[in-house]
């Protein structure tokens, strides 16, 4: 678009009122202004016309005449409104004409000629840079320009006119350009659509950039790339180019010539064919992002960019990588989020780069990246990665540090950490993999499976081997006499010395036989079933020798062993898991056996067609024996197939059930085989490996059942007993070949679907499949994924050529929600199948709704955001009574600590059973401790326990208010057995630390007296393992013992451990914290259902949700506020020492996180805001961290509203006003007044009433204060309930007797006695509430005791520092009161 030229006559101004409109009781006339094609609307009420024409009439001699008058009655009337239109367009039309050249100020703002008139803004952007231009020079930050200000600036230098129009020297353009010559730092931001009222596109607006001379960085963003010129006159300075939402070619930006010569060659390139221009290089661009633009290529303007280092190509369109060659110092590349479908020698392309995103495209293979040698950091995630094999393409990279392949198909993959570190080999400890660090169990799982790889090499080497020496002697036998040659008998030997048969083990030598043993501990977790498929065990000569640390006490006596929980001693005889035999476990590997295995659905058709043939053949022989009976649906096998494929009388025989209840025989006759299907096999559509319970006359069969859909048959094949929970941590390795996996299925029913009868999807949940048998009682349910199940009932309409349902299958049947539960539901997820066992380790039941005769019924879990949900299912009962919902508060929900949230899907258990099957069957189970007892959960789909897990921990990280944590008992043997990292940061904290307040001790919780005996580097193991939020990443850096309220309950402190980490704050509190904060009764306990676990409640605040803190006066407390009520948390410390430390610490941590962009420069300076212009003094202190945290540290306001209130009180009525500088507030501190009530037996404890102490110059209070409610937070909707000061005790400094220190009333506590002399009343209401009723009569306050004619305060202060501070201070004012020394004595 070519640029128009605004000349005088070219650039005609007109002005009309078109309209007008009432707001409220005033009229707004509504203004159209146009400047040449440019059109814009103002809006402004007749005041504002008086207003511009008093400033006219005063600056510009306009006369006053012109204006129409105002008019005082009848103002809004129709008829006034427009005669005024049609005056009001008349004066602004004259004005316009009489000041044709430059246009007042008042007149140009009025009109918005600022914001859309070219003259205007370039004035207004002048004035501007003439005040600030300079200091914002000298900051060196980013300049923000629009494209409609640097298209006026641009027309206002192609017009031959002066620099400064309208005779102010503040608006001249030479300010502009003395700025822009050295601006290094421009932000260029445009707007979709019209720039305000007015019609202006500032994306078709075109504008210049060559006078910027010193630019270093530019940021454009929503610009038409062909609108901007004189981009390439920054090539020589210009260091980072930023480019978004403004082009769809690199050519465009980084080559403009290219447009008018095609044939353009880069400056220093030899080039065979002819040229019409030599383009520079970009000289100094090391920086280049255009990412989120439709770039989909790139183009051979790549070759003027050889000293970019980061290049940034995100959110494109690009399908292939060209021209990359040609960056030489390329170090960090972002391609992510493109569509890339392969990379293939991408070494070639991107050279010895360090960093490469390839996130969000639909890369399958890797195959491309296996000589990146000098990578650093690869981002894979958000692709199509579906094979662990193109890990192997990438686990020979020997710089390679952090990879990220989440969100891909491979990462649903059982123990998928560990397969894919096992592909780095020896530098698996030094991968970072999806952001977690590598554990130690990780490290020793991956050398299990490199001995097993390593082992099975062997052994097929040694096959291979033995295999080879086979055929050669048999084309021996076979060859004539004379030509065959002498067997090498050492040969045969040797290879034959590596294979031992069973038989001949025992015979072996020792050390094979070692070996032997040391690879069967190697590959202790391959499945018995592929040990005894494979009779020749195979002794590698190089085995690896895998060892494990025994488990020990350290310092322990031997009779004392039998303690830990890990001791052989307490092994039980068989678990809960393994005695649920009657529940069978589906192999993870079946996955992988659907309709896309072709070789599996090939050899399935052809059972298919076997079985259906049995089958024929049966009916035919009933039919010669003219019985009138029907075979039933069930098929029987008593034999199985030994090899697919084989003859009929190989397979053994199928007993076949008559059912004489059917009338037409026809009716369960399986379709026959017409003529011109001779020999075809059954086309196998749907493959679906599922869990079924069968339910017939009140008896429920378990079976794990591969659901087979064909074009005419349903079919059931059961996994045999013998691989039922087989091969469940088998690695790829161990997938046994389909013909072996057939071998093991036998039919379980085959039916032609006109026999088959679906439920509705009401009655089920999605993740729940039900079917029954039109002539028989039997009841089917599948179990399996929603999805699949979803796709499987599709599948079956069609085939059944039924409608497809207009409703899909809900997550849970809304029947059993009720209405408040609606909202909640649709964010749950789940469906998980479980089978609900009584955990052994639990002294109390689990949920009182589970009857010993459900345990063999499945249930299902559901998460929502606030639950736990169990659906239990008896299906004995489904068509009489519905399902039962429990629903469990997700806070009252915890994972045992034996236990582990998944690391890509693995969790390991507690080995107590000797079982042989328990390490199979425990793969599949997971045990609950909820706060009313221990649950055990029996996963029979292995991927619904690592999915379930997932879900809860996300669950428990992302809720609000509190939550179970469980604590098991210390045991010194832990920290060998369980991975990380114990001692990280623990040299930030010292044992002696750990050290509860003696008020704190006698009620702490079982928890948190576990956690006070802890030393520092057992306290930050336990925080890692089984408190923090993202685990062993997180850093403790400071813990404290103090009392804690929550302003959702802000009359009781409760004991708490405050641990900060770099992620968030965590408030570790006792027992009766569930029942005052949420109400819960099912989290109200003091007792742990695991006697070797301690339960202990936890509020979290995540730094990212922090806004403030509140620090309370002489820092003896701090408030930390988040983003709701139930994260506001008033901290105790009493000790300013505590408090000090740990608002250092905080502000350390929090300089970590992600910094936001500094504020926008303000018109005031910070004098204007901060401070008062009558008094001059700050009205509050408030630091602004930058992470955008509030420090809102106590103001002169709040000190001088207590000496206001002791001033006021203390003075009788009438008095003559003292100097207040008796009633400065000397101390401030946080105590406690101990209290013995008489009718309290003698050993009881002393009751510790809080109370706040201030001394003044001669008085010293005991007030009620409300420290969690004060300031009241943003979101308070109302006053709190309680006042913040109240007195309870006031005393004279002067009628102090004496101090006693001793231990008579309570440890390390002060005793003030005073004299009982009249004096003035200073228990009266003291409080600074302004939302209290005046004339409120305090509370009775309870006599202190002491002697006749004296009155005793019994004050424990628990800082040490503070108790001294309060001493000396009092003896100081009582010897400037008194002239002598304050008596101390000590007592007891």
């Amino acid at each position: 678009m070519e640029p128009v030229p605004f000349t005088e006559e070219l650039s005609e101004r007109k002005v009309c009122v078109v309209g007008s409109e009432l707001v409220e009781n005033y009229t707004v006339y509504i203004i159209e202004v146009q400047d040449s094609e440019h059109k814009w609307t103002v809006k402004h009420r007749y005041s504002d016309f008086h207003d511009l024409h008093e400033k006219l009439a005063a600056a510009n001699q306009v006369d006053r005449r012109l204006l129409p008058p105002k008019k005082m009655l009848g103002k809004n009337s129709k008829s006034l409104v427009e005669r005024r239109q049609k005056e009001l367009e008349l004066y602004l039309q004259t004005l316009l004409r009489q000041f044709p050249g430059a246009t007042p100020t008042p007149l140009a703002a009025f009109l918005h000629f600022n914001l859309y008139e070219i003259n205007g803004i370039t004035a207004a952007l002048a004035e501007e840079l003439f005040h600030k231009g300079e200091q914002l020079l000298a900051a060196g930050e980013v300049f923000s320009l629009r494209p409609l200000q640097l298209h006026a600036v641009s027309q206002q230098l192609r017009l031959a006119k002066p620099t400064c129009c309208n005779g102010d020297a503040k608006t001249d353009l030479g300010h502009i350009l003395d700025f822009t010559c050295r601006l290094r730092y421009l932000k260029i931001c445009g707007t979709r659509g019209p720039v305000g009222s007015s019609n202006i596109v500032e994306s078709s607006l075109p504008f210049e950039l060559s006078f910027f001379k010193s630019l270093v960085q530019i940021e454009i963003s929503e610009c038409a790339a062909p609108q901007i010129q004189g981009l390439s006159s920054l090539r020589s300075t210009l260091v980072t180019l930023n480019i978004h939402d403004s082009t769809d070619s690199m050519m465009l930006v980084l080559v403009p010539e290219a447009s008018e010569f095609p044939q353009w060659e880069a400056e220093g390139s030899e080039s065979g064919c002819p040229v019409t221009a030599v383009v520079p290089r970009w000289q100094s661009l090391t920086t280049l992002d255009m990412s989120h633009n439709g770039i989909s290529a790139i183009d051979a303007s790549a070759k003027l960019l050889r000293k970019v280092e980061f290049l940034d190509l995100s959110h494109n369109q690009l399908s292939t990588v060209d021209n990359l060659q040609h960056l030489y110092n390329l170090v960090h590349v972002d391609l992510s989020y493109n569509n890339l479908c392969e990379l293939e020698a991408a070494h070639t392309r991107l050279g010895n780069i360090k960093t490469l995103s390839l996130a969000g495209n639909r890369l399958e293979s890797l195959a491309g990246l296996g000589k990146l040698y000098s990578l650093v950091h690869l981002d894979l995630s958000h692709n199509q990665l579906n094979r662990l094999e193109e890990i192997k393409n990438i686990g020979s990279l020997p710089c390679l540090e952090k990879l990220n392949l989440s969100a891909n198909p491979v990462c649903i993959i059982p123990d998928y950490r560990t397969k894919v570190l096992a592909q780095f080999g020896e530098r698996a400890a030094e991968v970072c993999l999806d952001g977690q660090a590598t554990t130690e169990k990780e490290l020793d799982t991956v050398e299990v499976l490199k001995a097993i790889q390593k082992a099975k090499e062997v052994k097929d080497r040694m096959s291979g081997s033995d295999k080879k020496i086979s055929e050669e002697t048999r084309l021996f036998a076979a060859a004539p006499p004379r030509l065959s040659p002498l067997p090498s008998s050492s040969s045969s030997s040797t290879r034959s010395s590596s294979i031992v048969t069973p038989h001949s083990l025992s015979s072996a030598t020792p050390s094979a036989s070692c070996r032997a043993r040391q690879a069967s501990c190697a590959s202790q977790e391959m499945s018995t079933r592929e040990e005894a498929a494979v009779p020749p065990i195979i002794v590698p000569p190089d085995a690896v020798q895998i060892s494990h640390s025994p488990c020990y006490h350290d310092n322990q006596p031997a009779e004392d062993a039998s303690c830990c929980q890990c001791s052989s001693s307490l092994l039980q005889a068989d678990c809960p898991t393994c005695t649920a035999t009657w529940c069978p476990l589906l192999p993870s590997y079946l996955i992988s056996f659907t309709s896309t295995n072709q070789l599996f659905t090939g050899l399935l058709s052809k059972r298919l067609k076997e079985t259906h043939e049995k089958k024929l053949e049966a009916d035919k022989k009933l039919e010669t024996k003219d019985e009138d009976q029907c075979p039933s649906i069930e098929v029987l096998s008593h034999g199985e197939c030994t090899e697919v494929g084989c003859p009929v009388s190989r397979d053994g025989y199928f007993e076949m059930g008559l059912d004489r209840s059917l009338p037409d025989p026809s009716l369960a006759r399986l379709p026959s085989e017409s003529g011109d299907n001779e020999g075809r096999d059954e086309n196998v559509c749907h493959v679906l490996w599922c869990y079924c319970v069968k339910v017939k006359e009140q008896k429920v069969e378990h079976n794990i059942i591969c659901v087979v859909l064909t074009d005419n048959l349903l079919g059931l094949w059961r996994l045999s007993d013998v691989v039922k929970g087989d091969n469940d941590d088998a690695d790829e390795a161990q997938i046994p070949t389909p013909e072996a996996l057939l071998s093991n299925l036998e039919a379980y029913l085959l039916l032609p679907f006109s026999e088959l009868l679906l439920s509705s999807h009401a009655e089920l949940p999605a993740s729940c499949l039900s079917f029954g048998l039109r002539n028989d009682a039997s009841r089917y349910y599948l179990y399996s994924e929603p999805q699949e199940l979803q796709y499987t009932r599709s599948e079956l309409n069609r085939l059944l050529r039924l409608p497809e349902a207009v409703e899909t299958p809900q997550l849970l049947p809304r029947s059993l929600l009720n209405s408040w539960e609606l909202e909640e539901s649709q964010g749950a997820r789940g469906g998980y199948l479980t089978l609900l066992l009584r955990s052994s380790s639990a002294s109390r039941p689990p949920l009182s709704d589970i009857s010993p005769d459900m345990e063999e019924l499945p249930s299902l879990l559901f998460l929502t955001h606030r639950h736990l949900w169990v659906l239990m299912m008896d299906v004995r009962e489904l068509h009489r009574a519905p399902c039962k919902l429990v629903r469990v508060p997700l806070g009252s929900v915890a994972l045992h600590p034996d236990m582990r949230f998944p690391q890509a899907g693995k969790t390991i258990g507690r080995k107590s059973c000797k079982h042989p099957q328990h390490h199979r069957r425990w793969i599949h189970t997971t045990e609950l401790l909820l706060a009313g007892g221990g649950l055990l959960l029996l996963f029979p789909l292995s991927q619904d326990k690592t999915s379930f897990l997932e879900e809860l921990n996300r669950r428990r990280v992302a809720l609000e208010g509190l939550k179970i944590v469980p604590l098991p008992l210390p045991c010194r043997c832990r920290s060998h057995q369980e991975g990380g990292d114990p001692s990280r940061g623990s040299s930030r904290l010292r044992p002696e630390e750990n050290q509860p307040s003696p008020h704190l001790a006698p009620g702490l919780s079982p928890g948190l007296k576990l956690l006070s005996g802890l030393d520092g580097e057992q306290l930050v193991a336990y925080f890692h393992r089984f408190i923090a939020l993202s685990g062993e990443v997180e850093e403790v850096r400071q813990f404290l013992w103090l009392s804690a309220v929550l302003y959702t309950v802000p009359e009781s402190e409760l004991a708490c451990c405050l641990l900060l980490s770099t992620e968030a704050v965590y408030f570790l509190l006792e027992d009766s914290a569930a029942a005052r904060h949420c109400h819960h009764p099912e989290m109200d306990t003091s007792t742990s259902p695991d006697p070797s676990v301690r339960l202990c409640y936890c509020l979290t605040i995540r730094l990212s949700d922090l806004l403030s803190v509140n620090v309370g006066l002489f820092d003896q407390y701090f408030r930390l506020v988040g983003r709701s009520a139930e994260h506001i948390v008033c901290c105790l410390s009493r000790d300013s020492y505590g408090t000090g430390v740990f608002l250092q610490e905080l502000m350390s941590v929090l300089s970590l996180q992600q910094k936001l962009p500094a504020p926008e420069p303000s018109e005031q300076d910070f004098y204007s805001q901060f401070t008062s212009s009558c008094t001059g003094k700050m009205q509050n202190y408030e630091l602004v961290h930058s992470s955008r945290v509030k420090f809102i540290y106590p103001s002169e306001e709040e000190v001088g509203d207590l000496t206001f209130i002791v001033a006021e009180r203390k003075t009788p009525a009438g008095a003559p006003p003292t100097s207040t500088r008796s009633f400065n507030v000397l101390l401030y501190l946080l105590v406690f007044q101990v209290e013995m009530d008489d009718g309290r037996a003698p050993d009881r404890s002393p009751i510790l009433r809080p109370r706040t102490l201030i001394l003044t110059g001669t008085d010293v209070f005991l007030l009620d204060e409300d420290y969690v409610s004060y300031p009241l937070p943003d979101f308070a909707k109302e006053p709190p309930s309680r006042e913040r000061y109240q007195l309870r005790e006031a005393r004279r400094i002067r009628d102090l007797d004496r101090v006693l220190l001793g231990y008579q009333t309570y440890p390390q506590a002060l005793t003030l006695v005073f004299d009982d002399l009249p004096g003035p009343d200073l228990l009266c209401h003291l409080t600074v509430d302004h939302f209290g009723a005046e004339g409120e009569e305090p509370a009775p306050t309870s006599p202190c005791g002491g002697a006749e004619g004296e009155v005793q305060w019994c004050v424990f202060v628990p800082g040490a520092d503070s108790r001294e501070r309060l001493i000396s201070l009092l003896a100081r004012q009582w010897e400037a009161l008194c002239s002598r020394e304050l008596p101390v004595e000590l007592t007891g």
